[in-house]
């Protein structure tokens, strides 16, 4: 009965079915498999301004979302100027002449906004009822436009972002681990910052004219995705998006843009020795963090070193949890994560130590799980797990009709929409022999970083 009703769900979201697994656990007891992930149906079409938009004609839903993706991130950011795209996604909300206060025209519609920020773009999303379609379309091209940037605007949000930081970056447990960890696996890429940027001055003292440059070389129509999901024709959607940016015209976009790909970085140069840092915090428990440096999204191992992640650290039946954590001797709790960055990334192990513990057996503990992964591999059983519980992530993910709407804009950013509908295959086609590969070329005892906060009494 259960299956029956997923598969309904599912099957209203569009026109085609894959033969992709959907696995779904039942109390960890038993799994069950069904072919019932969807295609997401989309069109692609571009702007005489050049704006990129993607349709999708959700129809499972009364609620319509915008989705406005900016190529902008804190990899594009001047070293001496750091933190700027994400003062953005607070500066962005700020209004315009014509629209002084842009959430309570969301509110008015009973709907919601919202934005992050990473290291490779920043993102803008509002969901409303279908009837509130067309003013908030009108909403982002008007503040895309016409942004009001004054130094009343600047001077509120620059104390925003710096309350912020010191609330989450500061005064948080562990709160400064990507401010130490970035720098310590960088060096040259501008990964070496975090979003809220190297030091929080750069934001406290910025220039009204440092973000009126800053908002009039990256807030452009060329320079943006926008998505749109609504219950709602393709022809109809593109009509309204024309009329809020004032487009007459707009074509079928075939070509292959990869926005990701287009501007040049630094290149980090191979890590040759391995680095450690140990500093003294007023923590809850002394924590150990390791990194290694992986390949982007475009690199050949990218899924399979997302799935060595997996292997290791994705849930009770992990290597690290079943080995590490659950004995009950070493540490309270792990984890194990890539950045998911579209240039050069990271693979990061965490634990929290248990009192009396040394940093150096976790560190070591950890070390024997990769070693162990590098020497003896692992068996298609255990890959086949991984794969399904991504898979089941995946789905979930593309639920609502606003993670479809956020899914589109990204992959269309990174230059390959249909990922939307084709990763889980990409996922499927990976062997041990690739994992195996991945980890050996990955866990180097030359490119181990390691990072030490050390509880020390209040």
């Amino acid at each position: 009965m259960l299956i029956r009703k997923v598969v309904i769900k599912m099957q209203r979201y569009g026109k085609k079915m894959s033969w992709v697994h959907f696995f779904l656990s039942m109390s960890g007891k038993f799994c069950i498999f069904a072919d019932c992930f969807v295609m997401i149906t989309y069109k692609k079409y571009i702007l005489d301004n050049g704006l990129t938009v993607v349709v999708h004609e959700a129809w499972d839903t009364p609620l319509a979302t915008v989705n406005v993706l900016y190529n902008v991130g804190a990899r594009d950011e001047d070293a001496t100027r750091t933190g700027f795209a994400h003062l953005f996604e607070h500066l962005m909300f700020g209004g315009t002449d014509q629209v002084p206060d842009f959430d309570a025209v969301v509110s008015s519609y009973g709907g919601e906004s919202n934005a992050f920020t990473n290291n490779d773009f920043t993102n803008y999303y509002i969901t409303v009822p279908v009837d509130g379609l067309e003013t908030c379309l009108s909403l982002e091209a008007d503040r895309m436009a016409h942004l009001s940037l004054n130094a009343k605007t600047l001077s509120v949000q620059q104390r925003v972002v710096t309350e912020e930081y010191n609330q989450r970056y500061k005064n948080q447990p562990y709160g400064d681990v990507w401010l130490l960890m970035r720098p310590l696996c960088y060096k040259v890429h501008p990964y070496r910052w975090p979003t809220i940027g190297t030091d929080i001055r750069h934001v406290s003292e910025a220039t009204l004219e440092d973000v009126q440059a800053f908002h009039s070389r990256y807030y452009r129509p060329e320079n943006a995705i926008l998505a749109v999901a609504a219950p709602m024709d393709s022809d109809r959607m593109m009509s309204l998006v024309a009329r809020a940016w004032g487009s007459g015209e707009w074509e079928e976009e075939n070509g292959v843009r990869c926005f990701a790909k287009e501007r040049k970085y630094p290149v980090e140069p191979e890590q040759k020795e391995a680095r450690r840092l140990v500093v003294e915090r007023e923590v809850p428990a002394t924590a150990v963090y390791m990194a290694w440096p992986m390949c982007g999204h475009f690199g050949r191992d990218f899924r399979a070193c997302d799935l060595v992640s997996d292997v290791l650290g994705n849930g009770t039946s992990s290597r690290v949890y079943s080995h590490i954590v659950r004995p009950g001797r070493l540490v309270s709790d792990g984890d194990v994560y890539i950045s998911g960055d579209a240039g050069p990334g990271l693979l990061v192990m965490s634990a929290k130590l248990l009192p009396g513990v040394e940093e150096d057996e976790v560190v070591e503990a950890m070390r024997r799980e990769v070693r162990i992964l590098v020497a003896d591999g692992l068996s298609e059983r255990e890959l086949e797990k991984v794969k399904n519980k991504f898979e089941s992530t995946f789905v979930f993910s593309q639920y609502k009709a606003s993670d479809r709407a956020l899914s589109l804009c990204q992959n269309t950013w990174l230059g390959n929409t249909d990922l939307t509908n084709t990763e889980p295959e990409a996922y499927r086609r990976i062997t041990p022999e690739d994992v195996q590969r991945a980890a050996a070329a990955m866990f180097d005892d030359r490119r181990e970083n390691v990072l030490v906060i050390k509880r020390v009494e209040k």
